[in-house]
């Protein structure tokens, strides 16, 4: 009996967290060669059974797919009979969510006010580090609430300075995507690093840092108790929740690459700025646009480094110079331990897309270096990196951020 009960109670804890189950979803890499290719496949995006997990960003580049049981056979059947190229990488992406759920309860549980760079942290516990060291580092880190979710979660943000006014302010933001777990540590990271690491500290001298680690903490915790794979935000609607809050900012909103169905992953909401979320971004962002001087959206995932514009292919006029800050971020990371990232704006893109933060940023705020991170993927694993690799990302990601502080303060400091 009591071997039953352990048994029992053993089976309970590795249970899963999330109510929804992706038992017999496959994930598809899928490489589109021809552009008819690509619009065909587009063309799944808007059907409930496709969960494109990356973007199409170019010819002969893979696109990562979750497709149902229930079109499985269908999809395979099409893609030979188009004769588009794809393996299936995993085979049940419930198996693979329910390892995730087994090292994450087998893994230390946060200390309240703690930072953990081995697990994915909860919104709360993100919070409470925040908070922990708004008090025990009031001289250089102060958080700031800009908002309320829709379900009534502070969004958090914090400064990172030595004071004073008017100086340079790099922008960054994470998880406005909820699934996309390993944005957050990168967040966290760099806040680590400017406020605990002392070496650090010419870091934010003559530039100050804001980040906000999670913009969208509804779908976030969502994605943690609920539906893993959770994209968007958490408003309801009339037949399907919630918007994709990078297709929601009022700059060429709903021009390209956006829906308008609800139940889409792209779907742009009823209207720009729809979300409380993205507003609280925009307000603060068109209060301080005089000082903004980069503005980076952390995602996953993918290895891209992308600069506007994503609503058309025409390059914006200082293309030479995105690209080249660009390369110089992607040089820094490579040389910590070998991950590349492809650097570039839509003129390489497969597909455009409207109504992104960066493209708000530079077109309407004008913050002239704005830029879209897209992180490593999980590779096999499935969406993200396992925990036991996000410190490898977060150490080699911080090495190119320097990069964009280091120009940043010879863009707008020293050349004055």
């Amino acid at each position: 009996m009591k071997l039953l009960s352990l048994y029992l109670l053993t089976f309970a804890f590795f249970q899963s967290s999330w109510s929804f189950s992706y038992d017999g979803y496959k994930a598809y890499s899928v490489t589109p060669k021809t552009l008819g290719q690509a619009k065909i496949l587009k063309e799944f995006e808007d059907d409930e059974h496709f969960d494109f997990w990356s973007e199409f960003r170019a010819l002969n580049s893979s696109v990562d797919v979750m497709v149902s049981p229930k079109a499985q056979l269908d999809f395979e059947n099409f893609l030979s009979s188009e004769g588009i190229d794809y393996t299936i990488f995993i085979e049940n992406v419930e198996e693979k969510i329910q390892e995730e759920n087994k090292r994450q309860k087998r893994s230390a549980l946060v200390t309240r006010g703690d930072v953990s760079f081995t697990e994915f942290m909860r919104y709360d516990d993100i919070t409470a580090y925040l908070d922990k060291l708004n008090v025990e580092y009031s001289n250089i880190a102060q958080t700031q609430i800009i908002g309320k979710s829709f379900e009534g979660r502070d969004l958090y943000l914090i400064k990172i300075s030595s004071g004073g006014s008017n100086k340079p302010i790099l922008f960054m933001q994470a998880a406005i995507h909820a699934r996309e777990w390993i944005a957050p540590p990168v967040a966290l990271y760099v806040i680590n690093q400017l406020v605990e690491n002392p070496e650090n500290a010419d870091l934010y001298q003559n530039v100050d840092w804001v980040i906000v680690p999670v913009v969208n903490p509804d779908g976030y915790e969502f994605s943690h108790v609920d539906t893993r794979l959770w994209r968007k935000t958490r408003t309801p609607g009339t037949i399907c929740a919630g918007t994709d809050g990078n297709r929601n900012f009022d700059y060429h909103w709903m021009v390209t690459g956006a829906s308008g169905w609800q139940c889409s992953q792209t779907y742009a909401g009823h209207s720009p700025f729809s979300e409380v979320e993205t507003q609280a971004i925009r307000d603060y962002v068109l209060a301080n646009k005089e000082n903004i001087k980069l503005f980076l959206d952390i995602h996953s995932y993918g290895n891209w480094l992308l600069y506007p514009w994503g609503y058309t292919t025409d390059p914006p006029d200082d293309a030479d110079e995105l690209q080249a800050l660009g390369d110089r971020v992607n040089d820094a990371i490579a040389a910590v331990r070998g991950t590349t990232y492809t650097v570039g704006n839509s003129n390489i893109l497969l597909y455009a897309t409207s109504g992104t933060g960066p493209d708000y940023a530079k077109g309407v705020a004008g913050i002239d270096l704005a830029y879209t991170l897209e992180l490593p993927s999980g590779g096999s694993s499935g969406f993200n990196p396992e925990a036991d690799v996000i410190e490898s990302v977060v150490e080699e990601t911080w090495e190119g951020l320097k990069v964009f502080h280091d120009y940043v303060l010879e863009r707008y400091l020293q050349r004055q």
